[in-house]
């Protein structure tokens, strides 16, 4: 089975450089017609420019392939929803969004502004919900889409001096956990990326034998097929890097269970590694879930 893209309108965020302009590759070498956004600021979000972008455009005019520019930031709703306006007038709507647009201002919480907390927030969280905010209706309506969040091993293990960062990689976890019930009526699938690669974001914390494997491309592979009309798997955390790849999974321990008393402080206390112990353990797809587990002691 060979997966194309023909007919689909894909916009990749932050796709000027690193894993984004992998992703867009990839993507329209298989048919995509791709909207390359990257306002072309440093890693830190700081200045712009439109050489990223129409870089990547060039490369893939350049291989057959179909794309459009755009240089706006996600990190306000009015612009974020500009790069949906942007694919629906070039190419009539949208189908696939993969969230992947990141910026880093890493220092420990003691030494960090809230600025730079709340722009770091803003383009990874707010900038994830504001594009897919603009592009729902029409895959709704349409009853058909992809969608892709960027999470991080940042998020979900933890990264010294990444508080900022590591919160808004596991609020995309939360986000998605929602709207991938919400979407999936409509066929649409809606799963999140946990990406170990080489970028302008992680070079300089690698040695040159990691920078060898950890090449972006071969991340894409996966978000490739998340985004295909074969993906019917929604909800999902996916670890993709130096050509491994797996699923990532919540576990809750089977616990302790106090019938018939209000359980005290004690309780907890003289039991916390029962309470603690993952050796016999449950997954649960939803809140309700879980909620009912607990309720019915099962």
């Amino acid at each position: 089975m060979t997966i194309r893209f023909d007919n689909r309108v894909a916009i990749v965020t932050g796709a000027g450089n690193g894993l984004g302009r992998a992703h867009a590759l990839l993507l329209a070498s298989r048919g995509a017609k791709v909207v390359v956004n990257d306002p072309g600021g440093a890693v830190d979000g700081k200045g712009g420019g439109h050489a990223a972008a129409d870089k990547v455009v060039d490369e893939i005019k350049a291989a057959g392939g179909i794309a459009v520019a755009n240089y706006d930031s996600v990190a306000e709703a009015a612009t974020a929803a500009n790069i949906v306006k942007t694919a629906v007038d070039a190419f009539g709507t949208v189908d696939i969004v993969v969230n992947n647009a990141g910026v880093l201002r890493d220092k420990t919480f003691h030494n960090m502004t809230t600025e730079d907390f709340e722009f770091v927030v803003k383009v990874h969280f707010l900038g994830t919900a504001y594009v897919t905010h603009a592009a729902w209706p029409i895959m709704r309506a349409k009853a058909y889409g992809r969608v892709v969040v960027t999470s991080s091993n940042s998020g979900i293990y933890g990264t010294f001096g990444q508080s900022n960062y590591g919160g808004a990689k596991l609020a995309v976890v939360g986000f998605m956990n929602a709207l991938r019930l919400e979407g999936q009526k409509y066929n649409i699938m809606m799963n999140a990326l946990a990406p170990i690669a080489a970028t302008r974001m992680t070079e300089s914390l690698m040695t040159p034998e990691a920078l060898a494997k950890l090449k972006p491309e071969f991340v894409s592979p996966m978000v490739a097929y998340l985004c295909s009309e074969q993906c019917q798997r929604t909800g999902d955390i996916w670890s993709a890097g130096a050509g491994t790849f797996a699923r990532i999974e919540y576990r809750e321990a089977a616990g302790l269970r106090i019938d018939g008393r209000a359980p005290t402080i004690e309780d907890v206390a003289d039991n916390i590694e029962k309470i603690a112990d993952v050796s016999a353990n449950r997954v649960f797809r939803t809140s309700g879930e879980e909620v009912a587990a607990v309720v019915s002691g099962s």
